[in-house]
């Protein structure tokens, strides 16, 4: 093994799936402190694909709860939406759970590429779905077409900012901080 990947297995073996899942718990808390319903659909918006690929009929329940915000209570909402979010969080992700996220991803800018960029999308994925790539290069490669094509709501998501090798340290940092501005 060369020493890159040695390092990338490292960085790899810093954040696992209870780190991702309470970095996003302790992210909900400052949300019940706030009691701000803008904050509640910030968090939702930021954390859409996090929560899609720990469990899709979650998120839609999340979704419908966050909508419902002109209805219901704020504090009735967020107690409903904490029940929801450890639920959800409670699925683990899976490949086709992964392929699934990524392929609503790349809809957000596929009709925009040329024939070779499609080819290498759908080429990263088949590597992806046969364990020869990892998520983290798939989600580095991508954050420069997000930007290309100005789809900076992508570039806010948990999932790039958790699962992203280029980002990994970072990220493990992040675990540690509360992050004042969601």
């Amino acid at each position: 093994m060369s020493k890159k990947e040695n390092n990338h297995k490292q960085l790899r073996s810093k954040i696992d799936e209870e780190d991702v899942k309470q970095y996003v718990i302790d992210r909900f808390k400052d949300i019940k402190k706030s009691k701000k319903i803008k904050d509640l659909v910030k968090f939702q918006t930021m954390n859409k694909y996090m929560i899609m690929v720990h469990d899709q009929e979650e998120l839609k329940i999340m979704g419908k709860l966050v909508a419902s915000h002109k209805k219901k209570e704020l504090s009735e909402i967020i107690k409903e939406y904490e029940m929801h979010l450890k639920l959800a969080l409670k699925s683990n992700p899976t490949v086709k759970k992964h392929i699934n996220v990524l392929i609503h991803i790349f809809g957000y800018f596929l009709k925009n590429l040329n024939q070779y960029e499609k080819e290498k999308c759908f080429e990263m994925l088949k590597e992806f779905r046969e364990e020869k790539t990892e998520l983290g290069e798939i989600l580095a490669e991508m954050n420069p077409i997000i930007f290309r094509f100005d789809k900076t709501y992508l570039a806010n998501q948990t999932y790039f900012l958790l699962y992203s090798t280029l980002q990994h340290e970072l990220s493990y940092n992040l675990l540690n901080i509360k992050i004042s501005k969601i």
